[in-house]
């Protein structure tokens, strides 16, 4: 067997001793040792570079007086002395600690203490290992605003979102409704106490304005009447800028510092809702400024700052788009208004005979509708009464009622001795030849007065509500017979007439479904309260018990129409 070679022990702790050195020469921290003294007794060369020492100047020196500076109030944590924790066998450490430098300045440290090996003839003596934390507190610190930075701008963009959803729910109460006095009304309930104690508008009424809605944030404060001018005046200051807005100048600002005054003095609206400032910010769109938006603040509030200004004027330019809307629409629905009632016809005088129509528009849509209604003489001294309805709220629609009432007119005239069911029957014929054959319904009627001079009905319905006979007692009842399909729908089948007397003193009523069906009631139900409401008011003029219906019992998103006779009394 091979030996192995014998080795010097001497050789070899020489060599683990130079080693040593070595590498507590090369460690990347700062390492120096003190006596029981605390009197530094040996150190490493990144000890004297960190510390600031020339080679071989940190022997000696004192580390407890001169390494470890004294503690101040608010200041970073010194190094404590260690020798006594290390006498006791202790290794100790800390992470914010401080070391002062040759010049004086101070180097954060972390570091750690042991007591000196017995063999190293320093009793109690210690070896101290620290490291530059300033890099690392750097780091920190950066990574703290970092930190801080993000948190910063989630809050931010926590609050761009709530400010974009009330925003949203701002744009919402302007468009929910087309009454643009409700709409404002909402909007003004929605500004406080969110940006301001108190929203006024005022919108602008030929060379004049009215104050249309007004909240607080307080209820109560503004009581009913008081956004009146004349029950209770504005301030000459706010007056001005009112009228300054209104002729186009931009947002004004008005600090009021007003005293505190009992309501019931006589005072203005400012003072009633203690403003200590106010901004009128104008609602304007394009080159139209449609009105103001006046906001208070109370002194308990903070003052109106940049940011309040710049969203009070977002807030006036949604309202701004909000009226122009409206308005838009009003004048559509106004002009479709007109067209519709240029589109039907005059009603004829009849002696011995009361005649009354009326129309209502659908409040929700600007266009014509299809509802049609018509009265004309026919030869040998009758009378033919017609209601009808086409499908749909548009130009076809409006068309196409035209179209219709204009043969059936034709066809009543041109063949007075057929019954209303035969003149039905031709219309179907001649609607299944139109281009467009909307689906549609008409009601038609011929009243004929006897020799005796008693009035006589005979009727059709095609896919129409029943006409309403009201008599003269009180007795309403609707004529179910004379029904059949809608027009068109089988061109050339029979279609049925139905005859009854007109008692004197009754009121024969036709309608369209606006009158008697929408959505929050059934067709049932609604005929019921028109057979009750057309008995109880049965004693009013004819044109005005059609108006009533119209206002008690109408759906207002559908056209309403309603025409009427009478027999006269004995």
């Amino acid at each position: 067997m091979e030996r192995l070679p014998q080795t010097d022990p001497a050789a070899g702790r020489g060599r683990g001793e130079a080693l040593m050195s070595e590498l507590f020469a090369a460690a990347g921290a700062g390492v120096y040792a003190v006596d029981g003294q605390g009197l530094v007794v040996a150190c490493n060369p990144w000890a004297e570079k960190l510390l600031g020492y020339e080679p071989g100047t940190l022997i000696g020196v004192n580390a407890h007086r001169t390494l470890h500076p004294p503690a101040e109030e608010g200041s970073l944590p010194t190094q404590r002395p260690i020798l006594k924790d290390i006498a006791l066998g202790k290794r100790v450490s800390g992470d914010r600690a401080v070391l002062l430098r040759a010049d004086g300045t101070a180097l954060q440290v972390w570091w750690t203490a042991a007591p000196l090996p017995a063999h190293m003839g320093h009793d109690e003596g210690a070896v101290v290992v620290f490291h530059d934390a300033s890099a690392q507190r750097a780091r920190e610190g950066r990574r703290a605003e970092r930190y801080a930075h993000s948190e910063t701008m989630r809050e931010q963009a926590e609050y761009d979102l709530a400010e974009a959803t009330w925003l949203s729910e701002v744009t919402l109460a302007m468009v929910s409704t087309l009454d643009a006095e409700e709409a404002l009304g909402r909007v003004v309930r929605q500004l406080v106490p969110r940006i301001a104690d108190t929203a006024l508008i005022d919108v602008a009424e030929g060379r004049g304005r009215r104050r249309v809605a007004g909240a607080h944030h307080i209820p109560g404060v503004l009581p009913p009447g008081s956004l009146h001018d004349s029950a209770m005046p504005d301030r000459p200051a706010h007056a001005e800028a009112l009228r300054r807005v209104l002729k186009g100048a931009g947002p004004q600002h008005l600090n009021t510092h007003l005293p505190v005054t009992a309501p019931g003095d006589g005072q203005d609206l400012l003072t009633l809702v203690e403003a200590e400032e106010a901004v009128v910010i104008p609602i304007r769109l394009r080159a139209t400024t449609f009105g103001a938006l006046t906001l208070t603040r109370a002194p308990a509030s903070p003052p109106f700052n940049e940011a309040d200004r710049l969203l009070a004027e977002e807030v006036a330019r949604r309202i701004a788009l909000g009226l122009d809307n409206s308005r838009l629409h009003a004048a559509q629905a106004d002009i479709a208004a007109t067209l519709q009632r240029a589109l039907l016809t005059d009603l004829p005088d009849v002696a011995d005979l009361e005649l009354a129509a009326h129309y209502e528009p659908a409040q929700h849509a600007a266009e014509v509708g299809g509802d049609w209604y018509d009265a004309f003489p026919l030869e040998g001294g009758d009378i033919a009464m017609v209601i009808g309805d086409v499908t749909g709220h548009d130009i076809q629609a409006a068309s196409r009622m035209s179209e219709l009432r204009n043969m059936l007119r034709a066809l009543a005239v041109d063949r007075p001795e057929e019954a209303p069911g035969q003149i039905l029957r031709r219309l179907d014929t001649a609607q299944a030849r139109l281009t467009l054959a909307d689906s549609a319904t008409a009601v038609l009627a011929r009243l004929h007065r006897a020799t005796d001079g008693t009035w006589q009905l005979a009727w059709s319905a095609a896919g129409h509500p029943p006409p309403l006979l009201i008599t003269a007692d009180g007795t309403g009842c609707y004529l179910d017979d004379g029904h059949e399909m809608l027009l068109g729908l089988r061109p050339g089948t029979p279609r049925p007439t139905a005859r009854a007397p007109l008692p004197a003193g009754a009121t024969l009523l036709l309608y369209t479904d606006g009158l008697v069906e929408s959505r929050t009631q059934s067709l049932d139900t609604g005929m019921t309260r028109l057979r009750q409401h057309a008995t109880t008011h049965r004693h009013l003029p004819l044109p005005d018990l059609c108006a009533q219906l119209a206002r008690e019992l109408g759906d207002p998103r559908d056209d309403i129409t309603l025409i009427a006779a009478r027999t006269p009394t004995p």
